[in-house]
């Protein structure tokens, strides 16, 4: 495994995400989020533009209301005429304005909505696609909960970002600039004594801008912590009320959601100031402007009306400075969250095809481990498997039996190259497994694991998964051929029993004569079998046994067992014991030797006749572990 140290401090989960990225999080984010719209950028430009007439509709109102000052009230001495004509016209003008406003509303959340669903779910399936691309190390050494995240609401957060903020900073643009040129259309005196406000919003949008971006990223991070320990709590839930720790574990989250909820209150405090500060700033904008418009008014210079308009106008022109504090709120959400998404999209798989790769078409089934090191920590000469030599002819069955913890499972990962050695090689048929495309390695190579994950869906779809295109009846033959149809079909709905998530609605026995026979379909001409007949019933491993012999038959085995009785038949049984092969030989040449399988045999004996003396109800075959000191069993 990765280390998750640096020194003897531990690693933060970003620092950890960069390691394996093997690239530090990026702060700019533009040019990496620009690409995005490129899909659907006929539908930005359509939501640019109908923002384009809403900015249009709302500057029809300030004019109006100069018409109607100046055109509909007409000052006669001490009185003032009424034009009728004029104000009916401007009402109905104002009322299409606001229609307009309304429709133009509508059509541009549609667009944009439109674009944000195209935008949102490429980004989600590429992000899914590229997770599945990963290599099994790096789930390994990541927390689930943190993948999820950045799948799930780290994605969502884009939105806002992508789609409403384009067209909406635009809006903001074109209004400000808008209603400067009418103010300086009006008089160049009014726009002046307006604009000399406009660097100090500038300066204090920037500092707004880095402090919101800076809470964000504390923000989103403390997200996917809250949310990595939900996934993991949901994932062991049997652990967690088997062990009674749900206070520890609930006050664990509620520590979590706190930070979360802390960190949004400092930022908000860190920032809040931004708000009250454009306010003040508009309304010394407005004084200014009637100060300046009454003495312009006095002069003869400009119009009541066209003071009115301005006052509109310079609202208009200082909303969007105003506006800018939520859209850059968004960015800096948007960002934050956009940064860890593309450091794992920037997460290269550690297991990776060569360019010239070979596909093999026909595998007999030799496997042969060549000077093997290997070390789950990268630079690290602490050796999990050390210099191990380990030869297994097409067509025979070879067990492999250790102390706990000594490299027996870590030669499956290297097998299946989940993992590469450090040195030496693994063959298959004389080539190196790394010069084989992964994918065409693992359809020769099956593996049966202890827990073996089984998905949503019935006993049908779950097989259907080795063979995508057979049908119900011959998925139904390939358990007839393995002895355990009788005991498929009696479940409650027969095939179409509904497995539960990762199978947790059947019997551990149950799964695992479901991935057997999932095994079978998927007719590798490579087998292993780590753990495959531990912690089931005598009955059920009869028929697994069964399932097993003739699973075998005309593969390369490669059985990892928990009772000695699984493996007691094998062609050949390889002792391992700190990473190396100690012994090897049948059962009977091994037990002749008098060596440490002839003492894990003696155990087991013992053991047999010990539980046959007592006979203890509910006791069944037992695990060489439980009287081996030192956890030294068969696994």
């Amino acid at each position: 495994m990765a280390t998750n140290g640096r020194g003897n401090t531990a690693l933060s989960d970003i620092e950890l995400e960069e390691a394996l990225a093997k690239k530090s999080l990026n702060r700019g984010m533009f040019s990496r989020l620009l690409p995005l719209l490129k899909p659907v950028r006929g539908w930005v430009i359509t939501a640019i533009a109908i923002e384009a007439l809403l900015v249009g509709a709302i500057f029809m109102r300030p004019w109006l209301v100069g018409v109607l000052i100046d055109q509909g009230l007409l000052p006669q001495g001490s009185e003032v005429n009424v034009d009728h004509q004029v104000i009916v016209w401007v009402t109905v003008a104002f009322a299409l304005t606001w229609c307009a406003r309304f429709l133009l509303s509508g059509a541009s959340q549609y667009v944009a909505g439109k674009a944000a669903i195209h935008v949102i779910n490429d980004l989600r399936v590429k992000v899914f696609t590229h997770v599945q691309r990963l290599s099994v190390g790096y789930f390994d050494r990541t927390k689930a909960g943190r993948i999820t995240a950045r799948a799930d609401s780290d994605v969502n957060a884009l939105e806002p970002l992508l789609i409403q903020g384009p067209p909406e900073f635009l809006s903001a643009i074109l209004r400000c600039v808008v209603a400067g040129i009418m103010l300086w259309l009006i008089s160049p005196t009014l726009f002046f004594s307006i604009a000399a406000i406009v660097p100090i919003m500038i300066i204090a949008t920037i500092i707004f801008k880095r402090i919101s971006q800076r809470n964000w990223g504390v923000v989103a991070e403390n997200r996917s912590r809250f949310t990595a320990h939900l996934v993991e709590t949901v994932a062991g839930v049997r652990i967690v009320k088997q062990t009674v720790t749900e206070p520890a574990n609930q006050k664990r989250y509620w520590h979590l959601v706190d930070e979360f909820n802390r960190s949004i209150i400092r930022g908000s405090i860190r920032a809040s100031w931004f708000a009250p500060f454009t306010g003040v700033l508009t309304t010394s904008a407005m004084a200014v402007l009637l100060v300046v418009g009454a003495r312009g008014v006095a002069l003869g210079d400009i119009t009541l009306g066209q003071v009115a308009a301005s006052l509109f106008y310079v609202f208009i022109f200082l909303a969007p400075l105003q506006e800018l504090s939520d859209l850059f709120e968004r960015y800096a959400n948007g960002t934050a969250c956009a940064q860890r998404i593309f450091l794992l999209l920037d997460t290269d798989p550690d297991i990776q095809d060569k360019p010239d790769a070979k596909q093999l078409t026909h595998v007999k089934g030799d496997v042969d481990f060549s000077g093997v090191h290997f070390s789950y920590l990268p630079g690290s000469k602490k050796w999990i498997i050390n210099d191990l030599d380990l030869h297994v002819p097409a067509g025979q069955v070879l067990a492999i039996v250790g102390p706990t913890g000594h490299g027996k499972s870590t030669l499956v990962q290297l097998l299946t190259r989940f993992y590469d050695v450090n040195s030496g090689q693994v063959a298959i048929d004389g080539i190196d497994v790394r010069d084989l495309t992964q994918h065409n390695l693992r359809r020769h190579v099956g593996v049966v694991l202890q827990d073996n994950v089984l998905f949503s869906g019935s006993i049908l779809d779950n097989l259907r998964l080795a063979a995508t295109d057979a049908s119900d009846e011959q998925l139904i033959d390939a358990a007839r051929a393995l002895g355990v149809h009788d005991l498929l079909e009696n479940l409650q709905d027969g095939y179409h029993t509904e497995t539960g998530p990762q199978g947790s609605l059947l019997s551990h026995g149950q799964r695992q004569l479901v991935c057997l026979v999932r095994a079978y379909l998927a007719d590798p001409a490579i087998l292993v079998l780590d753990e495959a007949t531990s912690a089931v019933d005598v009955q059920t491993e009869r028929k697994i046994q069964i399932a097993l012999r003739r699973l075998c038959e005309g593969r390369t085995a490669i059985i990892i067992a928990h009772r000695l009785s699984t493996i007691r038949d094998a062609d050949c049984i390889a002792v391992i014991r700190e990473g190396r092969v100690i012994e090897s030989g049948n059962h009977l040449q091994l037990v002749a030797r008098q060596g440490f399988y002839a003492s894990l045999y003696r155990a087991y004996e013992e053991n047999t006749l010990g539980t046959a003396a007592t006979d203890k109800p509910g006791k069944t075959d037992q695990p060489i572990t439980e009287t081996i000191p030192g956890s030294l069993d068969l696994v």
